[in-house]
């Protein structure tokens, strides 16, 4: 750390120097034009860049398959706009997992092909881009998703359970969204002045974010299970409904105290949350007791989805504990 003393010049402007080692390092010299921004009781300086577009490249000459669609999804998340995939020769293996990369991402596709490099290009303006909406559509899905598999599980209705498998690549699409905000957030803060949101917030908003997009997981898991289960006994279908809609209700309120404007309603609603979680883990116990009157094999895949449930109502306590956060005096 270095200390500068604050001068003023002209009898009204306030000026203070900048260190030597860092103009050097970022080519900042005599004329050349700096951004400040201000959060609250401290400014933030960045040179100022003319870039639109942040462009990198990658050699994919040993990666395949699954390796290869992080690297192109890690890439994205880091907040590359286009990335040029190189190699001796792109293999059609290659090209077919760069494009199924490409069809988990949003506003993303192929500019250019070529026998030795791919470029791929996010065509979306990010100033069109809100961590809030996408949270909230996270929310709208996962929920639903979780409501759904619940049905498919007591109806025995497969097309509703393959409709929830399908679903989850929305929200993992809407996930990769998220997290590419919130490291924009963390390099730069123009991104945080263009979102309009407290870099603080877009935190919590990701951190959220991921207990919807594991939420999403156990609703997929579920229904998975569903399609392999027969009729489950009435009385262990009602209960589980009953579970279901407690789990549901933490969900519903630990996300409404996060996106709370007032910080008593935050604080009401995430300590309601966070209470409840604790009753679901009386009723779990409550079902397992049913379980354990079943056939072995039927009572292990409906303990799995029980362990779904419960651990959804945890994911929903942890948005509750980050709402609690969220809404806390700042210092």
């Amino acid at each position: 750390m270095e200390t500068r003393k604050v001068q003023v010049t002209g009898g009204s402007t306030y000026t203070v120097s900048l260190p030597k080692t860092w103009a050097t390092e970022n080519d900042v010299s005599s004329g050349t034009t700096v951004e400040i921004y201000s959060e609250e009781d401290t400014l933030l300086v960045t040179p100022q860049s003319d870039e639109t577009h942040q462009e990198g490249t990658l050699d994919v000459s040993s990666l395949e398959d699954e390796q290869l669609i992080r690297a192109v999804m890690t890439m994205y998340v880091g907040g590359f706009d286009v990335i040029t995939l190189e190699a001796g020769r792109i293999t059609t293996d290659q090209r077919r997992a760069i494009r199924s990369a490409i069809q988990g991402l949003i506003g993303v596709e192929i500019v250019e092909e070529g026998s030795d490099r791919v470029v791929v290009q996010d065509l979306l303006d990010s100033s069109e881009l809100s961590i809030v909406n996408s949270v909230t559509r996270m929310r709208l899905i996962a929920a639903s998703m979780l409501g759904d598999a619940v049905t498919a599980l007591v109806e025995n209705d497969d097309d509703v359970a393959r409709d929830v498998i399908e679903r989850d690549d929305d929200v993992d699409r809407l996930w990769l969204v998220v997290s590419r905000i919130f490291r924009a957030t963390l390099r730069s803060p123009r991104a945080a002045e263009e979102l309009g949101v407290h870099r603080e917030d877009c935190f919590d908003y990701h951190s959220s974010a991921r207990q919807l997009e594991r939420i999403a997981d156990h609703a997929v898991k579920i229904a998975q299970l569903a399609l392999k289960l027969e009729e489950i006994p009435e009385d262990v279908a009602d209960a589980l409904l009953d579970l279901h809609a407690d789990v549901a209700d933490v969900i519903e309120k630990s996300m409404d105290a996060l996106f709370a404007e007032e910080a008593d309603q935050a604080n009401d609603l995430g300590h309601d949350a966070l209470e409840s979680v604790l009753e679901i883990d009386e009723h779990t116990r409550h079902i397992d007791d049913l379980l354990r009157e079943l056939d072995p094999i039927q009572a292990q895949s409906l303990g799995l989805i029980l362990d779904s449930l419960s651990r959804s109502a945890d994911y929903g306590g942890n948005v509750a504990e980050t709402a609690l956060q969220k809404a806390a005096p700042r210092p």
